[in-house]
């Protein structure tokens, strides 16, 4: 099989820039999108039975969330059972992150020291600079969403406190969803401390972002545009950004050993959410299913 090479370069601010080079293998799938798309569908295809004939079957932890964002139709399966969340439980981070802003007590511009000591495992770019830079707290919400940075992660959850993100959450309806440590921080899940989320949850998260409910209107509408930016586009995007009428996908992706999770608006013909979630599972296998579901809920949907 060939291979494919992608280069990302990473502007952090006028002054400094990154490139990033890394090159990946073709999987046999890779090229599945117009099989896919040939399916004939005889009429629409009930959201329910797309999902049920994906999920039903498939082992490990799974679960999903639907919304016709139009209708108000959903679909759960699993919804309500709380899984591992990986880089998922950043939205909440985000939010409460917009909602101190919004008070007054973070600013917009504040800076924020990174040190050697807040250096932890990436993904993103932050572990890689040096000792001494200083980003602005809406430089940190960035790099924390669409590269999925654990340092700037860290960095605003010490900066706004993970108590208070806790208490965030719970004031705004995210009961079972929770919080509990920093990216990475061994000793806290060493001591069984870690961080869950639902797919209802989250995808009631989404629902709130795009009726502009969370924070404030403005807020939802700031943070809708940050996501929109994401870079991490394997899984709910795969096929879907190749078509061309691609439609604007709003997400957040988390992933560890044997987790994968994405969750997101998908802006078609019909706009839906959609929040998957997966633990002990084969994440490759599953993310392959989270390329097609996408898929053929869009192309039902726009029928």
């Amino acid at each position: 099989m060939g291979e494919l090479e992608f280069i990302f370069v990473i502007v952090l601010r006028p002054q400094w820039l990154l490139s990033f080079t890394f090159t990946i293998k073709r999987k046999d799938y890779l090229f599945e999108m117009n099989t896919l798309l040939e399916k004939q569908f005889s009429g629409k295809t009930a959201p329910a039975d797309l999902i049920q004939a994906r999920l039903k079957d498939f082992p490990g932890q799974t679960a999903c969330y639907f919304e016709n964002l139009c209708t108000g139709e959903t679909v759960s399966w699993h919804a309500e059972d709380p899984l591992l969340s990986a880089s998922v439980i950043k939205l909440f981070v985000l939010a409460a992150a917009f909602e101190q802003m919004k008070q007054g007590i973070l600013s917009r511009e504040e800076r924020v020291v990174l040190h050697e000591a807040d250096k932890v495992p990436p993904s993103g770019a932050l572990y890689f600079l040096h000792e001494g830079v200083e980003l602005t707290v809406m430089d940190l919400c960035r790099l924390m969403i669409v590269f999925s940075d654990n340092v700037a992660t860290n960095l605003l959850c010490g900066r706004i406190g993970i108590p208070y993100i806790q208490d965030f959450m719970k004031r705004t309806g995210f009961e079972k969803s929770v919080l509990n440590r920093k990216m990475f921080d061994y000793e806290s899940a060493k001591k069984g401390l870690q961080n869950y989320v639902t797919a209802a949850e989250v995808g009631r998260f989404f629902s709130m972002l795009y009726h502009e409910e969370l924070v404030s209107a403005a807020a939802s509408r700031e943070m809708l545009s940050i996501l929109k930016e994401q870079q991490v586009n394997g899984k709910i995007p795969f096929y879907l950004e190749r078509l061309d009428d691609a439609p604007e996908i709003a997400h957040k992706t988390g992933e560890d050993e044997g987790i994968t999770n994405d969750a997101g608006i998908v802006y078609g013909k019909t706009p839906f959410i959609l929040s998957l979630l997966g633990n002990s599972i084969d994440t490759a296998a599953y993310e392959k299913v989270m390329q097609d579901l996408a898929l053929e809920l869009y192309t039902s949907l726009s029928l």
